[in-house]
């Protein structure tokens, strides 16, 4: 799979959001404009961060959906299993899609799945041997990749924004759920 370049910029952004708000706020004087110095950036930045993951996971050969299912079960801990509806929400997609991801996981021999043994429907996935080294391989590499992309920022920057995107991030959970969906 090849994933195309979509920043072929090696310079600064042609259009920063500075310029993008001074152009909205002149032409449309009135309208509210303090976002998008934060969100034109946030978006940009997550373009870029996901599209640098799918080149890499394409090289090492694991698609997202099964990084991220491998992920949350080597997080868990030994014996590195969930049911299915934990693994829905932590990785925060539908039933469905978790069902999906384990039968194709399944399939490459990288997942097993059985009924819960407390006599319940759940079922129950486990990390298998050979997706524990998938993860194992692939964790470092991604994590790696990632650390090298903000390394820019020093240490105390980085837990700054840290802790001002999560805060950011949970505000906007919270209001983002109370809008009408019309505003």
């Amino acid at each position: 799979m090849v994933v195309k370049d979509e920043y072929p910029f090696d310079g600064p952004s042609p259009y920063p959001a500075a310029e993008i708000a001074d152009a909205w706020r002149r032409e449309r004087p009135g309208t509210p404009t303090e976002s998008i110095e934060i969100v034109t950036p946030l978006w940009r930045l997550a373009k870029l961060f996901a599209d640098d993951r799918r080149r890499l996971l394409a090289d090492l050969g694991v698609d997202p959906a099964t990084l991220d299912l491998l992920s949350v079960l080597r997080r868990a801990g030994s014996p590195y299993e969930l049911t299915t509806r934990e693994l829905s929400r932590r990785t925060l997609v539908t039933a469905g899609a978790i069902s999906q991801r384990v039968a194709r996981a399944e399939v490459a021999g990288l997942v097993t799945r059985r009924t819960a043994d407390d006599g319940t429907r759940a079922v129950v996935v486990t990390l298998t041997d050979a997706g524990h080294d998938l993860i194992e391989r692939t964790v470092d590499q991604v994590l790696t990749r990632e650390a090298s992309l903000v390394a820019s920022l020093a240490p105390d920057d980085r837990q700054r924004l840290a802790a001002q995107l999560q805060e950011l991030l949970d505000d906007v959970g919270r209001r983002a759920r109370k809008l009408p969906p019309d505003v």
